[in-house]
């Protein structure tokens, strides 16, 4: 079993030397690995979401929708029981982002604010700000952060996706968009964040219960017309790496085959990496980010593999270019939100990503 690991993980390598698109990953909590690589390097775009293959998809609806088609690649698989037995350097990454930090923190207080003063005057509830982290790295090694993921993030989706078109993308994921397979649907409402110190029975401030009820809401009234919801469970806490998040499950079965696009369009970008009203967050979030988000808080996954689709939003992720780590943090802002506090957040978020280069 463990040369069939080493197998794998040296056919990333070769893939990824020879510039092939490829996606590495797991699912959150299974034991599965899966490869699949495309055949050719063309830049396939979705069509419809009666494709198959596994999809990479923007935050704007007007970026580049990436499609690896199951009839055009090459899947591969393992199994990893035992994640202590992976062989995992902990070689020193230098990392160089501290000459740039005050500048970080005076730009996301500024636009915390702004959004504050958004909601405070009555023309949304809830906006999600975000930042990128530029940071330089040396001796960055793609499988080895690779296996760090895997090994620190087990109830996450994990991945590393490439294209020489677009580039090299990998993170650990906390957040389901969608499940459907047959006629029944699974998705979650995911709000609310706090440093994991050892346990899951921790107090929840009402912020943090409004943003996770916000979340939870909007999905429901997104839903209700295009299925039956049979069963909303929650909101629990959960512990994604060294976060802690609050969570609840909606459960459901589909009206109607042949929805898939309308549920993606109904749920995407959600209250948890948007805001509400939806179109009145985004329209702020394109004014005033002052950066393109790109694939980060986009959304990815299996599109009718298996006869299910698993859609996963792509946060906790970085875009890796060259010697440099783009890195994508944010939080949502509601009333009582508290501009420095929401930095410091920020640079937490950030820190956990650093520990995995």
């Amino acid at each position: 079993m463990q040369t069939e690991i080493t197998s794998f993980f040296n056919k990333i390598i070769e893939i990824y030397k020879d510039q092939k698109p490829f996606v590495a990953y797991r699912k959150p909590n299974e034991e599965l690995i899966s490869l699949l690589v495309q055949n050719n390097n063309k830049l396939i775009k979705l069509k419809d979401y009666n494709e198959q293959g596994f999809i990479f998809m923007p935050f704007n609806n007007n970026g580049v929708k990436v499609l690896f088609p199951l009839n055009e690649s090459s899947t591969f698989h393992t199994k990893i029981t035992q994640y202590n037995e992976l062989s995992i350097r902990d070689n020193f990454v230098k990392i160089s982002s501290d000459v740039n930090f005050e500048n970080y923190k005076e730009a996301h207080i500024a636009l915390v604010t702004k959004g504050l003063n958004f909601i405070n005057e009555g023309k949304a509830q809830k906006v999600v700000l975000s930042r990128k982290e530029t940071i330089e790295i040396s001796h960055f090694n793609l499988v080895n952060s690779f296996k760090k993921m895997l090994k620190n993030y087990l109830n996450a989706f994990v991945y590393v996706w490439f294209h020489p078109k677009v580039g090299l993308w990998m993170g650990a994921t906390p957040e389901r968009l969608l499940n459907v397979k047959n006629n029944s649907f699974k998705t979650m409402a995911l709000a609310g964040t706090q440093p994991f110190l050892g346990t899951t029975d921790v107090i929840w401030e009402k912020k943090e219960k409004q943003e996770q009820q916000f979340v939870t809401d909007f999905i429901i009234d997104s839903i209700k017309e295009k299925l039956n919801v049979k069963e909303i469970i929650g909101p629990y806490t959960i512990k994604a790496g060294s976060l802690v998040h609050l969570r609840t499950d909606i459960v459901g079965e589909l009206l109607y085959l042949n929805m898939l696009e309308d549920l993606v369009t109904a749920l995407h970008p959600t209250p948890a990496i948007c805001g509400l009203p939806k179109s009145t967050a985004l329209q702020f979030i394109l004014d005033n980010e002052n950066y393109a988000r790109t694939y980060y808080s986009g959304y990815f996954g299996e599109l009718n593999i298996n006869n299910s689709t698993q859609l996963f939003v792509n946060l906790r992720c970085m875009h890796i270019i060259n010697n440099k780590a783009e890195l994508f943090i944010g939080g949502g802002i509601t009333v009582g939100s508290i501009p420095e506090k929401e930095f410091e957040e920020t640079v937490s978020k950030a820190q956990i990503m650093k520990t995995i280069l």
